[in-house]
């Protein structure tokens, strides 16, 4: 069968050529997964404030939008060079004031060549090449085909780095590439009087991946983590590197991992990945260093030392990432990475067990915990990050579980870690919790902004602070206290949910809904590695009251009744959740017990919850009052 009106080849098809500029969000899905709204919305600043009209101050012409990429067709390729050099030496500027997870970065590829017109759209080999060339620029970089380096010639006051020919897929024949160097070309003239370096606009960027627990026990993990988390921090200290937070790398941790694809999703351009085996007083730590555009290994080691030159170790590994990056370390930054947080190793594998049991949050393991950095500080009375441990433990012991623990003596434990370390944010966070619950609130608004101000990705200051603001009324605040702890800590379940109940006020019902559902799939993660923990069931209780579950609310505080049934803190959450639920028989069950365990709490706690309005009316509620004195 032929075609109506003619043969094929007599139908008329428009080519043309044009420069043609893709580019796309570095780490696009990673910032959705974190905070859909929020992403979005900077996205949407960023183009109508600086993108777009860059590109129409450049006479180019955005002809197709696929969520996180653009491609942008211009009638002339020095026009796109410029307008790509423009784009990426203007967002880091656009970035400042912004953690270091949420920038918005662009990757840019660039390519002179023939397309096929179709109305407003392109397509063909000319625009596959631009997006191919797209997908190996560096994160904040530009690469372009030698097409476009020709093309340009010396007319732009930029350098074109020679990367070789590549292999890129659904293009037959390998591809030579350019990246375009925004910094001013190196040459052996001597420099024009009073003429200022060019700024640095980049540096490079790296991921450490959670290192590997090869040893036979897999209680070590937390040793692993310990080592992965020091090796982030001591990398952070280096202000010639961008690193990524312990929070985004960690939510792969366990997964197997194509590193070229992990570079390209967290949207950095070289990767650290390792395993470790400790065993005895030995340890075996392996270490390598990707780059992730090519997938090349840069560095590999194995190393097999004393546990006692664990510290010595990690400085090693750090200053090897460090020189294989070719970024000069200033004597302070190398100064801050020899610093040991101990000097004994015992002390230091105590405090990391420690840590595990105080993410953990029960009572048991609060009080694990506390014994683990007791014991820590018995070994090296100066660990300050110990006392700081302490202080959390008993905080949290105190607020959730009713210990017997007086504020001064909290406070007296982050003075000691503060004598030794006064800028350990930690230390602060735990102070500031302690004074609201002493309700000296001046005070622990001080102490959250110190911990803030200098460790704006500590969650315990996040999370402590978040409970503060809502126990004061301020609801958006602590909103957005706890929206951000939730992203620092992606096993944390806590956060998310307390995020939600402080969303409601707020008739934000879309984030609510968003934040719960975070809440109750972390919070069910978290019963699976820990069933002992009563918890998370707590929290998913309410959590699916509000979603209109009944049925699973109702099973789900079976649950944490039946995990812990001697708790007072679980039958205070169970009642609270019953009373949401309008089984108010039941939650007057379980408050006539928890009641005559914190008398003289009870009227305040009547009087502060807004979850005992349906109480209140309940024949038996003047029982309450009667038993609360």
């Amino acid at each position: 069968m032929g075609f109506a009106g003619g043969t094929m080849g007599e139908q008329h098809v428009e080519r043309r050529l044009a420069a043609i500029l893709a580019a796309d969000v570095v780490g696009y899905s990673r910032l959705m997964e974190a905070n859909e709204e929020r992403t979005i919305g900077a996205l949407r600043q960023h183009r109508r404030e600086f993108f777009d009209p860059t590109i129409a101050r450049h006479k180019g012409r955005i002809f197709k939008v696929m969520g996180d990429g653009f491609l942008v067709e211009f009638g002339s390729v020095i026009d796109a060079a410029r307008c790509a050099v423009e784009i990426q030496t203007g967002m880091p500027e656009r970035n400042v004031g912004v953690p270091e997870d949420r920038h918005i970065k662009f990757r840019i590829g660039i390519n002179l060549g023939d397309v096929i017109v179709d109305g407003d759209d392109f397509y063909g080999d000319g625009v596959n090449m631009a997006a191919r060339l797209e997908g190996l620029a560096m994160p904040g970089g530009i690469a372009c085909s030698a097409t476009v380096r020709t093309h340009v010639g010396n007319r732009l006051e930029f350098e074109f780095l020679d990367q070789g020919e590549k292999t890129v897929k659904n293009i037959a024949q390998p591809v030579h590439v350019y990246f375009i160097s925004m910094a001013a070309p190196t040459n052996d003239a001597a420099p024009v009087t009073g003429a200022q370096p060019a700024p640095r606009t980049d540096r490079p960027s790296v991921a450490v991946l959670p290192f590997a627990n090869m040893s036979n026990d897999p209680e070590q993990e937390f040793f692993s983590d310990g080592i992965t988390e020091d090796i982030i921090t001591d990398l952070s200290k280096v202000s010639g590197l961008s690193v990524l937070s312990r929070n985004t790398v960690f939510t792969l941790k366990g997964k197997a991992l194509n590193l070229q694809q992990v570079a390209r999703q967290l949207g950095v351009a070289y990767v650290v990945e390792g395993s470790v085996r400790k065993a005895g007083n030995r340890v075996r730590i392996t270490a390598q260093l990707i780059e992730g555009v090519t997938d090349r290994h840069l560095w590999a080691d194995r190393y097999d030392r004393d546990l006692t030159d664990i510290f010595e170790l990690q400085d090693e590994i750090t200053q090897t990432i460090v020189a294989q990056l070719k970024v000069t370390l200033l004597p302070e930054e190398k100064q801050a990475i020899k610093q040991a947080p101990t000097i004994d190793v015992e002390a230091y594998t105590t405090y990391l067990k420690g840590i595990e049991f105080l993410r953990n949050s029960t009572k048991s393991s609060l009080l694990s915990a506390q014994q683990l950095f007791a014991r820590a500080v018995e070994l090296d009375p100066n660990y300050a990050r110990a006392y700081a441990g302490i202080a959390n433990c008993s905080s949290r012991l105190k607020s959730q579980h009713g210990a017997q623990i007086s504020v001064n003596e909290i406070i007296a434990v982050t003075d000691k870690a503060l004598a030794i370390n006064p800028n350990l944010a930690e230390a602060y966070a735990a102070r500031g919790h302690a004074l609201t619950v002493d309700d000296r609130r001046a005070e622990a608004v001080t102490a959250f902004e110190q911990a803030l101000s200098l460790d704006p990705n500590c969650y315990e200051a996040h999370y402590y602070f978040g409970r503060f603001l809502t126990h004061i009324g301020d609801y958006a605040q602590a909103a957005e206290h706890f929206m951000r702890a939730t992203e620092i800590r992606p096993d944390d379940y806590e956060a998310p949910i307390f995020a939600s109940q402080a969303l409601l006020p707020l008739r934000q019902h879309s984030k609510v809904h968003t934040y719960v559902q975070i809440g109750i799939k972390r919070a069910k993660e978290g019963l699976l590695r820990h069933p002992e923990n009563s918890r998370p069931a707590q929290l998913i209780a309410p959590s699916f009251a509000y979603l209109g579950e009944t049925e699973q609310a109702k099973a789900w505080l079976v649950r944490a009744l039946e995990i812990d049934p001697d708790d007072n803190l679980v039958r205070y959450n169970a009642a609270c959740t019953y009373a949401q639920l309008g089984d108010c028989d039941k939650a007057v069950d379980l408050l006539e017990i928890w009641t005559q365990q914190v008398a003289r709490d009870a009227k305040l706690w009547f009087k502060n919850d807004p979850d005992f309005d349906p109480i209140r009316s309940h024949p038996r509620f003047q029982k309450f009052l009667d038993l609360a004195g």
